[in-house]
């Protein structure tokens, strides 16, 4: 075996190892990835509690540490095994990754940045691929499509509510005043968007009958407001979801992609154009 074709089999075997699960070898390394960012999320967390932290700090410390260099070589590795290093680094797991290895190492010029490695959270959306979950992440897609069907009319929708939020709370300030808490028109109008959104924080109410009055109504109008969004994204949801393939087993031939629309032609992630009588 020449050292040219010896070090492509390496880098193949290490790359079904990495990216692939179908390989017992596969499912353990993605098992374990788990297993250790579960577990440093859960440092990361109980470190920002004062009592843990000050007894454990060297513990979790270096606890990050082992993680982070663990993560580091990984990264590295997924980058050796690919031909074209570019399309991982730029994909949405390659910035998760990087993203979540880079924060212990900004400690060192920023104060605080160490919790940031809470994002490694991110990284347990990988589960979807380890138990064979893809084919199921359809409706998803569907979810996704229907946002940005809708962005223009929820847009429109957003920017009807601020001037109503506007107007209500111009009325606020006129009827209540400074003496009941309403100092100005903005701090009139943060009001009125929290109680339009049945937040309801309490720091300021109003003490008027009418100020009671209009409070009343901003907050029946609230919950009619809240249906509406929702109605939009179901709309297009529901529409979307009319093109999503029943067919849940049909993947490309070429490069085992799940196919989710009955009408494609061409895989999404290779291109190759797929057999339609399938």
């Amino acid at each position: 075996m020449t050292p040219r074709k010896a070090n492509k089999n390496w880098r193949a075997h290490l790359h079904e190892i990495i990216y692939g699960t179908h390989t017992p070898a596969g499912r353990w390394f993605d098992l374990i990835l788990l297993i250790v960012i579960v577990y440093s999320v859960v440092v990361v967390m109980l470190e920002s509690v004062p009592r843990f932290d000050v007894r454990y700090h060297r513990f979790f410390d270096i606890s990050e540490w082992v993680v982070t260099i663990l993560f580091t070589i990984e990264y590295i590795l997924r980058l050796i095994c690919i031909k074209k290093p570019s399309k991982y680094i730029f994909s949405f797991f390659g910035m998760v990754d990087l993203l979540s290895t880079i924060p212990k190492y900004l400690s060192f010029f920023f104060m605080g940045t160490q919790y940031l490695t809470a994002f490694r959270a991110l990284r347990l959306l990988r589960i979807f691929r380890i138990l064979k979950l893809v084919r199921y992440t359809g409706a998803s897609h569907s979810l996704i499509r229907a946002l940005r069907a809708s962005r223009t009319k929820i847009s429109i929708f957003i920017f009807f509510v601020l001037i109503v939020s506007v107007l209500l709370g111009t009325v606020m300030y006129l009827v209540e005043g400074p003496e009941h808490g309403f100092n100005s028109i903005p701090h009139s109008v943060y009001w009125t968007i929290v109680t339009l959104t049945t937040v309801g924080y309490g720091d300021i109410s109003p003490e008027t009958g009418l100020g009671q009055f209009l409070a009343t109504f901003i907050m029946i109008i609230g919950y009619g407001i809240i249906a509406v969004p929702t109605g939009i994204v179901s709309a297009e949801y529901a529409s979307a979801k009319e093109r999503i393939s029943d067919d849940k087993g049909r993947c490309c031939p070429n490069c085992a992609t799940d196919i989710l629309r009955n009408d494609a032609k061409f895989c999404r992630v290779c291109g190759y154009e797929l057999d339609t009588a399938e």
